[in-house]
């Protein structure tokens, strides 16, 4: 006897093999195993400058001064050492999210980022901590330029709380930071921003 299946009986199928799997993004540390059970969106991220899913002003872009934005952070687990940031953008035409800002071995006493952090691999302030290349390469923060007449991009500022000192050196690219940071991360959150061209 022939059997068969329709397209959604298959897409099901294939969508729970999927999750038995743990299909993830592999760029992303959630990903593996994490210590201490790492809960996605434990840390508030805000910024004064705009507001989670909202538009990101143009100061903050290659189009406007290309400076960081000010964030802050809440919501620490204790046991935080050290904090990590990332901040990519997936919506870009590339293979994998296009990074925009890579900062590490961020004080764990520290609420927060000013704005216009310096665009160099070892920072006074924070003291101690240290800046990675993003995608261009370079090192420290470069905004958001997505395309022209692409659409709305979304840029996640990713915060982490480590429980350890990561013992790294500075001009880590993302791959390399996310390696390091397996294992430790206790905790995580997000502001997403967007931005488009015209």
């Amino acid at each position: 006897m022939k059997m068969g299946f329709g397209n959604q009986t298959v897409w099901f199928f294939l969508g729970l093999a999927c999750i038995l799997a743990g299909c993830n993004r592999g760029d992303r540390p959630d990903a593996g195993p994490q210590a201490k059970g790492a809960t996605m969106g434990a840390i508030t991220v805000q910024s004064p400058s705009f507001a989670n899913g909202q538009p990101i002003p143009k100061k903050f872009t290659g189009e406007g001064e290309d400076v960081s934005p000010a964030l802050s952070w809440s919501g620490l687990p204790a046991g935080t050492r050290e904090i990590a940031l990332i901040c990519d953008d997936p919506d870009a035409p590339t293979p994998e999210p296009w990074v925009h800002w890579v900062i590490y071995k961020i004080p764990a006493a520290r609420t927060g980022l000013p704005d216009s952090v310096p665009p160099t691999e070892k920072l006074s302030s924070p003291p101690g901590a240290m800046q990675g290349n993003n995608t261009w390469p370079a090192i420290g923060y470069k905004g958001p330029m997505p395309p022209k007449g692409h659409g709305v991009h979304h840029y996640h500022f990713k915060v982490y709380a480590l429980d350890a000192g990561l013992d790294v050196k500075p001009g880590l690219n993302k791959k390399e930071l996310l390696k390091a940071m397996h294992g430790h991360i206790l905790a995580e959150g997000e502001l997403i921003g967007t931005y488009q061209r015209k």
